[in-house]
């Protein structure tokens, strides 16, 4: 079953054209990787998946409920489509703790107190950060602080969760270790749609990928087909 389909879908910035009649499917449980050059629309697609801005043209699917329509005038908002969504920059709080940081979004969707006490413990010790509940993100280092981004954005239990770059400014044993939690994360039952520069990494844990380029797919397939292409170790994987 497909947890996201996407159909026709295109975005322009004034005359800078960004997603072109694009369409792809995603599958519930499987982990999805979007390869492709900076700047070619990959961030802005995942903003379209969750809410954050609207298309052009086209639609989009979730658990096949249309959540976006320009054309019928349909656009459930993000808070109403169940996903967990970490940006480039982490994007936590400076000014909360690491436990106020994950517990943001159950206190937002009033929660009782003992749920999301429980709920944010669980996640805190599921990315590594047990202990750490007090400390504010100027006590942490970069990788401490996406997994703080990442109990955030799971703690609500989306079936659904988009990560943007997320090995983005971190040293290689981190990246290791942030995509061990990205797979434990799939393996207990998350959908993930991962963006990711680091194409070597992103297409080891991914069971299925697309190349963006230029706002077009221009190749699809297994994640393990992808890695044996020319065309993408010349592109992606420096080979």
């Amino acid at each position: 079953m497909d947890i996201i389909r996407v159909e026709g879908v295109s975005k322009s910035y004034g005359d800078h054209h960004v997603l072109a009649d694009l369409s792809l499917t995603i599958r519930k449980g499987e982990c999805f990787t979007l390869l492709g050059p900076s700047g070619c629309g990959k961030t802005v697609l995942l903003r379209l998946i969750a809410g954050f801005e609207s298309p052009d043209a086209g639609r989009i699917y979730l658990d096949d409920t249309l959540v976006t329509d320009p054309a019928e005038q349909v656009e459930i908002p993000p808070e109403r489509r169940g996903i967990g969504l970490v940006f480039q920059d982490y994007a936590v709080w400076p000014h909360m703790t690491v436990f106020d940081n994950v517990a943001y979004p159950l206190k937002i969707a009033k929660r009782p107190k003992d749920e999301i006490r429980t709920r944010v413990m669980e996640m805190v010790e599921i990315v590594g950060m047990k202990g750490l509940e007090k400390r504010l993100p100027s006590e942490l280092s970069g990788g401490q602080q996406q997994r703080v981004a990442l109990a955030r954005a799971l703690v609500g239990k989306p079936s659904l969760l988009l990560l943007d770059e997320p090995s983005m400014g971190l040293a290689p044993l981190l990246i290791k270790e942030i995509f061990s939690i990205i797979v434990d994360i799939n393996k207990a039952g998350t959908t993930i749609l991962l963006v990711e520069q680091n194409a070597n990494m992103a297409l080891s844990i991914a069971n299925r990928a697309y190349v963006l380029e230029t706002g077009r797919i221009t190749l699809s397939g297994s994640a393990k087909d992808l890695a044996a292409s020319e065309e993408v170790r010349k592109a992606y994987l420096g080979g």
